[in-house]
């Protein structure tokens, strides 16, 4: 197998800081990037202790000097993993905090696409994989702000693809789908709408009951470890054609087929 220069965002933590790692030990050229310097040393630290060897760097895909800066890359492989989670019911969250879930999961990781495939179409191959989640399949109540923003990136990766497969272009696009993994991230996700559900909120009477339901949810569907999900990212990322969606574990993706059928 060819070994490729793949960059992956938002590999400071979880499934993004286990598929770099993941993809190094194949041989790849792993370009590992992360939101903040104080991230990116880390990783350094992590890659010298594990011996394997990453090229780690900062890059806050939200600021447009950061995605200049790939634009003379050659790379092969992007994968969007940098995102950000936000919750609360729709019918009060503060619009901000939705507007900024986008602006991190859809609005700049398209713009950083947009860099990447301006090099890819030139030379005619390369993969661009893009991170969403099951929950950009189904509605998930009060997750709804992150849920949309998974949702709009999904279908955005869809038609992208097909865009692409009419350039002719040799240039592929893929989505990566995560279901519940317990990497630290849904916790602090559902955690952040109690910073403001004070007793003026319409949910204000339901609150210990919606934490112990998440924390039921949570424990009860949770994979405990990443490797079903990294070894779909290193599949897509090292496939020729790969298909269009990629998703572990297999069982909430079924469930979410099954969710779809009923008409949720």
């Amino acid at each position: 197998m060819k070994a490729k220069t793949i960059l992956i965002t938002g590999a400071g933590s979880g499934i993004g800081r286990d598929a770099a790692f993941a993809l190094a030990a194949r041989g790849h050229r792993v370009i590992a990037t992360t939101a903040d310097e104080a991230q990116a040393e880390a990783m350094r630290v992590e890659s010298e202790r594990r011996g394997q060897r990453l090229q780690v760097r900062k890059l806050d895909i939200t600021d447009p000097a950061d995605r200049e800066s790939l634009r003379d890359e050659p790379l092969d492989v992007l994968i969007n993993n940098a995102g950000v989670g936000e919750s609360g019911s729709l019918a009060e969250v503060d619009v901000e905090r939705i507007r900024q879930t986008f602006e991190v999961n859809l609005f700049s990781t398209l713009a950083l696409s947009q860099v990447a495939l301006a090099g890819m179409i030139a030379r005619r191959s390369g993969t661009v994989l893009f991170v969403s989640s099951i929950a950009g399949r189904v509605p998930m109540p009060f997750l709804m702000p992150y849920s949309m923003s998974k949702f709009a990136l999904s279908a955005g990766a869809a038609g992208l693809r097909a865009e692409l497969d009419r350039l002719r272009c040799g240039v592929q696009v893929a989505l990566i789908e995560p279901g519940a993994i317990h990497t630290g991230f849904n916790q602090r996700m559902t955690e952040r709408k109690y910073a403001w559900m004070q007793q003026s909120s319409y949910f204000a009477g339901q609150v210990e009951r919606l934490r112990s339901e998440e924390t039921r949810v949570f424990r009860l569907l949770e994979a405990r470890s990443t490797d079903g999900i990294v070894a779909k990212i290193v599949r897509a990322a090292e496939a020729g054609r790969p298909r269009l969606r990629y998703v572990s574990p297999w069982w909430q993706g079924m469930g979410v087929q099954l969710a779809r059928i009923f008409g949720v």
